[in-house]
Formats: C-alpha cells, structure tokens, sequence
C-alpha cells in the first residue's frame, strides 16, 4: 500500500483522477482518501457503473461503498484478452466469504462470514475459455465449510472432468476437506496439483487464541491423517504456519522443524503473525498497546509477513527470527532438502504434483536465501 500511495501522488500531481479500491482501502478508507480522489469500499461489481458514470459527469464522491455481489444472479468474467500472454498461471474464483472469522484474518470482515457461490454451469463455462494449461482457484476455500458447498464441489470436478477441461490447478481449503475421500479424489482427477492448507501451528492453545476452530476440531494429533489423506490421491500439500504467537519457545520451534520434516508436508510456507488492518488481532494488540510500529501509512511496509510488529508475551522478538532461520535452515540443508522432495515423489506418485511441488520449493528456498538483513535481524540458530 506504501507503494500504491506513492503511484497515487505522482498521479495526482499530473492531474489525472485516481480511484483506490481492494482489501487495504476498504479498511483503511480515511487513509487511502489522503492520497486519493476516490475510494471504493467493498466489492467494486455493483458499484463500478455508477463510478464511471460520475467520473464522466465529473462529479465523483470521496467515497462509494459497495454491496456484497450475489455471485449465484450474476457474476463479469475478467479481460483476459488483456493480460500479457507470458503469464503461466490464470486465474479464476468460484466463492467468496467465510464463516469462520478467525483472528489473525482479514477475509470474513471484507468479503463477509457468508459463503457465496457461483452456478457451476457458469465456472465450468469459464473455464472452457481459458487458455493457459495452469490454473489458480482464487477461492480461500474452494471446498467450502458444509455438506452443501462439498457436493457443489463434488459437482464441479466432475464438471470438469465430463467437460474434458484438462487443465492443471491448485486451491485452497481448509483441512476439514481430508474427511471425504471421494471429494479429494474427484479433485485429483479433475487435475489438482496441490492444496494450500492452513495448519497454522501445533499448538492448540495457539489455535484456541487464534480461533482456528476447524484445525482444533480435527486435533493436531491428526494432522498427519489430513496430510496422507491428500496423498494417497497424488495432491501435494502446501502447509501454511504461522510463528510469532504468543508464548512460543525455542524448544517449540525445534519441535515444528521436526514435524515439519517428518509429517510428509511438501511446500512448506512460514510467516510471521502480523496483524492486519480490519482483523480481530489488530484489534486486539491495539487495544493492548502491543504494537512496535504505529506510525501509519509510513509503516505499513513493515507489515509483510516476515517482520515481528508487535511484541509478543512469553518470548523475546530475537527468538522468533533465530526460530524463523532455524527452521528454515532445518527444512532447506543437505540431505533433509533432498530427503523431502524423494519422499514427495513416491508419496505423490504424479509427475505434475511433484513438478510443482519441486519449483515452489526451489522458489521459497531461493526467498530465504536472498532475505536481506533487514528480514533475518538475527543470524544465529542459522
């Protein structure tokens, strides 16, 4: 956002009208109308005419907020014709909200705690007229969180399958979605790659906190079972986990390494806890004076994933990033590194999930690596 508010004065400085809209703008729309005409809160669909009809009656508003799209009554497919043909990866989303309002997320205040969807008959329609070979769902869960938004699932893999769209993706979804062996199937065999999957921790006092209510009913003692689940279908596993929290230890740490390299995970992403604009832990650290930076928008660069923003009880900020290149070191050196991409390949037993799972990890591998100092404040425990 840092970025976008310097793009948006050298605009405005030449005179030409600039209109912010997305995620950071909605929550943050007082902010965003210092450095723009406009501000869009909310989805941009049901509002946008109106906007283009008030830029060219030149009367726009300081402010427009939106009302949350019907994606089942209609939907605009996006301009791909536009987009740079180099692109590898296309992109298409099916759903949007989640019930599950967990802290440290900013999804449920932004797009609502209702679980929309679109007609299958209108995503299979879509996705016949993509090019690209490589697809990106965009949904935070495309699996959805009931028995009805399972079998919608269920039907657009056989769509695709019935429909010959022979293309290769990857979702995400929540680990609920290892309960039905049918539907993880089905999804293989409509061509899923991999899923990225929220485990999180392994902590259940941490998720308690976190209210990551369907990891702590699943348990962290199965998450393993969530894993081979995937497995035995040939989709590999993007494990998502957070590090940061509250009353984490050195000791826990050594123990995520372990399990990190032992449970079967392929892709492995490790970010710091940062609280977003909107989300209940924003909320939270600012009314308990945790938070180190708070000189906004200036900032906001601070807030990407990889810095310690706030001061955590139980454990001191050093911890975190000796943790942070420990286990990074851990799952990236000789021979483990080698270890975990041989285990992928007999476990996935498919040469397209192993293919993406060898380049994402040879990706987030060149990351840590390349991190500057300003990323990796500590060298020890490397």
């Amino acid at each position: 956002i840092v970025r976008a508010y310097e793009i948006a004065e050298i605009c405005k400085r030449r005179n030409v009208k600039v209109i912010m809209g997305g995620i950071h703008a909605s929550m943050c729309s007082d902010e965003a109308l210092r450095y723009a005409d406009t501000v869009v809160v909310g989805e941009a669909e049901s509002i946008w005419p109106q906007v283009i009809t008030d830029f060219e009656n030149k009367c726009l508003k300081p402010k427009y907020e939106s009302n949350r799209v019907n994606l089942f009554r209609s939907h605009v497919n996006p301009r791909r014709d536009l987009l740079h043909p180099g692109y590898l990866w296309a992109s298409i989303q099916t759903s949007r909200g989640c019930p599950l309002n967990c802290e440290f997320c900013s999804v449920s205040k932004y797009l609502g705690r209702e679980y929309r969807q679109r007609r299958v008959t209108e995503v299979l329609e879509e996705l016949k007229q993509i090019e690209n070979d490589y697809i990106a769902f965009l949904d935070d869960n495309l699996i959805g969180y009931s028995a009805e938004s399972k079998a919608r699932a269920i039907q657009l893999f056989e769509g695709m399958k019935k429909a010959g769209i022979n293309k290769k993706w990857w979702m995400q979804t929540s680990m609920n979605a290892a309960d039905d062996a049918q539907l993880v199937r089905l999804a293989a065999e409509a061509g899923c790659m991999f899923a990225f999957v929220g485990f999180e921790t392994i902590k259940a006092a941490t998720l308690k906190e976190m209210k990551k209510g369907v990891n702590l009913k699943i348990g962290t003692e199965n998450y393993k079972k969530v894993i081979d689940c995937f497995h035995q279908h040939g989709i590999a596993v993007f494990g998502a986990f957070i590090i940061g929290n509250d009353y984490e230890s050195r000791e826990y740490y050594e123990e995520l390494a372990e399990f990190l390299v032992h449970s079967g995970i392929d892709i492995v992403q490790i970010s710091i806890l940062t609280p977003l604009p909107g989300t209940g832990l924003m909320d939270r650290l600012e009314n308990e004076g945790r938070l180190i930076y708070r000189d906004f928008p200036q900032h906001w660069d601070k807030y990407r994933f990889s810095t310690m923003v706030h001061e955590p009880r139980g454990l001191e900020i050093d911890a975190v990033y000796e943790g942070n290149n420990y286990m990074k070191g851990h799952i990236y050196s000789f021979p483990v590194y080698q270890y975990r991409l041989i285990r992928s390949l007999f476990k996935l037993k498919k040469l397209s999930s192993f293919f993406a799972t060898y380049k994402f990890n040879q990706a987030l591998k060149r990351s840590w690596q390349n991190a500057s100092y300003y990323d990796r404040p500590s060298s020890k425990g490397t």
